[in-house]
């Protein structure tokens, strides 16, 4: 048995500060709602009202709202067909991301009444993608014999038919108006990171298009063109080394790219007439909307509302509804209309979530280029407890949002620090890309620069670091104990990879398709690889106490690796750890337990640091 995580009842003892960070995560919030195409009052969205997140509808006409999902280990996923006479969750298994898609009627089932499966015949597995058209929906499932394509033709008895399978990773990818292509995005020639295009015809199936940018170089269908009978499809590609827009004609075999004058990266959505494009702008931490007119080229700037854009959609009537938030204010669902009046379009009951302190932006120099991070800092000057925050992934990146996370750590007294290392998104393809055949040790490069400007700078106290992430990040922390044990007084690793090598042959088909594209082959090919990237493999040398926090029905990390782990840490014998293990997958969408989560980890960081004198 491995020592339980102590959980303290508060954090605080002033209770005015104890109550403001639980309300951060207690306060509801909900996801931006999402409209049926040929229904747009009727809607769809998640929210944690109630303690758990879970799918929710709202009929704009009538302004009722119906919780529509119950399950102790939460529901995430939920779409609408385009009459939005149903709606469509996935149901999975206590968090375990396997499972299927159900449909009930958008008004509710009869009492006792369950869900009925929302595509005849098609087999249990992970999502692979989802189009729901007026005539047939297209699905994609993936197991460890590989990925499988379904269509089924909306009113028929019969089951679904495959339309595509491989042994590789593969997925669905755009639905054309009409609904008489299916664009599917595939790693047949090896390299489910950087995926290649191939368009089929639902009538028969057969294949009628290729694209393939060659080794390196991905293609990620984004839509298709919401004007029937229009077949231009939606592109992302990154031949001059960063993403970009493409726009291919299937039916003409032509290719008109979208070049924009911006910094970073773009990715991009139709507007309901296929006359524009509305354009997410990443840079540096922040998004924004743009609106590019396709005939004459013109990019105007969308003036939303301060802060972070997350999701947004355009309606008929060309308003953008879009979410927003910065680090130092909750996230708001609003409304942009087309003359410019820019509006709070719903707002969640109760009170809005405390605020936080705004993030400042760090450019360090790193062994691969310039670094950038973000500093969130507590009141009083600095050298401060700080805390390095890795994100996960790999290929994300710590943005200018608010965290109710971020936001319990510095109420805690601790300087928080972000760090997009190489791996992460937004900095072009060859920074996504320089972990290839080395992650692990070279995002880690990253964070080591960054922890020495922290340190010179006088913000970070030399002495008391702590290193903490979830996922890709937990790994990392894992990982930074061991092979950087000087830098930090303790790790904090929640859902992480512990011991690669058994993370891979556990892991769900798509991670292992991934990994092997990362890695340059399977454990199998290049052993020595997954060793170095291992945590498990420097267990002896860290010097740090851990802390792991484990899903029981992890699909993405899972548990066996991390077991491993701990009973290496046990056998030392000369070092203290703590586990917290949860009854969830790969983290968790029940507030208590979330809320758990970060008093335990903050505990055990001060409880770590407790007798540390200053660096």
């Amino acid at each position: 048995m491995h020592p339980d995580a102590a959980v303290p009842d508060r954090l605080f003892d002033d209770d005015a500060r104890e109550q403001r960070w639980r309300a951060r995560f207690t306060a509801v919030r909900m996801s931006r709602p999402e409209w049926a195409e040929d229904a747009p009052d009727r809607c769809v969205y998640t929210s944690n009202a109630g303690g758990t997140t879970e799918v929710h509808t709202w009929d704009r006409a009538t302004d009722l709202h119906r919780k529509v999902t119950s399950r102790p280990a939460g529901t995430h996923s939920a779409t609408l067909p385009p009459d939005g006479e149903h709606v469509w969750w996935f149901d999975d298994t206590d968090g375990d991301e396997f499972g299927r898609w159900v449909s009930e009627p958008f008004a509710g089932l009869p009492a006792g009444d369950r869900p009925a499966d929302a595509i005849p015949g098609v087999e249990d597995g992970y999502p692979a993608g989802l189009e729901i058209g007026r005539t047939l929906v297209a699905a994609g499932t993936s197991t460890d014999d590989g990925s499988r394509i379904w269509l089924h033709r909306n009113g028929s008895s019969g089951p679904a038919e495959i339309v595509y399978e491989s042994s590789e990773d593969a997925g669905v990818g755009a639905l054309s108006e009409d609904e008489t292509l299916l664009a599917v995005s595939h790693s047949e020639h090896g390299d489910s990171r950087h995926p290649d295009l191939r368009v089929h015809r639902t009538s028969d199936g057969a294949a009628v298009a290729e694209k393939s940018d060659g080794p390196g170089l991905g293609l990620t269908p984004l839509v298709f063109s919401p004007v029937p009978g229009d077949q231009r499809l939606l592109l992302l590609h990154e031949r001059r080394g960063r993403e970009e827009l493409l726009i291919w004609d299937v039916a003409a075999d032509t290719e008109t790219e979208i070049v924009l004058d911006l910094p970073g990266e773009v990715v991009a959505d139709f507007y309901p007439d296929a006359a524009a494009l509305l354009v997410w702008h990443t840079h540096a931490g922040r998004v924004r909307l743009f609106r590019h007119d396709l005939a004459d080229g013109t990019l105007t700037e969308l003036p939303t509302a301060p802060g972070t854009v997350g999701s947004a959609e355009v309606r008929p009537d060309g308003t953008v509804e879009y979410t927003a938030s910065s680090a130092a204010e909750a996230a708001t669902i609003r409304a942009l209309h087309p003359d410019g009046t820019d509006r709070v379009l719903v707002a969640p009951p109760g009170e809005r979530p405390p605020g936080s302190v705004p993030v400042r932006d760090v450019w360090v120099d790193g062994p691969g280029g310039k670094v950038h991070a973000l500093v969130a800092e507590p009141e009083g000057d600095g050298p401060h407890p700080t805390v390095f925050s890795l994100h996960g992934g790999p290929h994300h990146a710590d943005e200018d949002r608010f965290s109710a996370m971020r936001a319990a750590w510095v109420d805690a007294g601790f300087c928080v620090v972000e760090v997009n290392y190489r791996g992460s998104t937004g900095y072009g393809s060859a920074w996504r890309d320089a972990i290839e055949g080395r992650p692990g040790p070279t995002e880690l490069e990253d964070v080591a620069a960054v922890h020495d400007w922290a340190v010179s700078s006088g913000t970070a106290d030399p002495a008391r670091i702590v290193v903490e992430g979830w996922s890709w990040g937990g790994f990392l922390a894992l990982l930074a104990a061991g092979t950087q044990p000087d830098r930090w007084a303790a790790a904090i690793g929640g859902v992480p990879v512990a011991d690669y090598v058994a993370a891979f042959e556990d892991e769900m088909e798509q991670l292992r398709a991934f990994d092997r594209a990362l890695f340059g082959g399977s454990p199998d090919e290049v052993l020595d690889r997954y060793r170095l990237a291992s945590p498990l493999t420097y267990v002896g040398d860290v010097r740090a106490p851990v802390l792991v926090l484990a899903g029981e029905n992890d699909p993405r990390c899972p548990i066996r690796q991390i077991d491993n782990y701990l009973d290496a840490l046990a056998t030392r014998g000369d070092l203290p750890y703590e586990v917290s293990r949860f009854d969830a997958g790969h983290g968790s969408l029940v507030v208590e337990m979330t809320i758990r989560h970060v008093a335990t980890e903050i505990d055990f960081a001060r409880r770590a640091l407790a007798g540390v004198r200053p660096g």
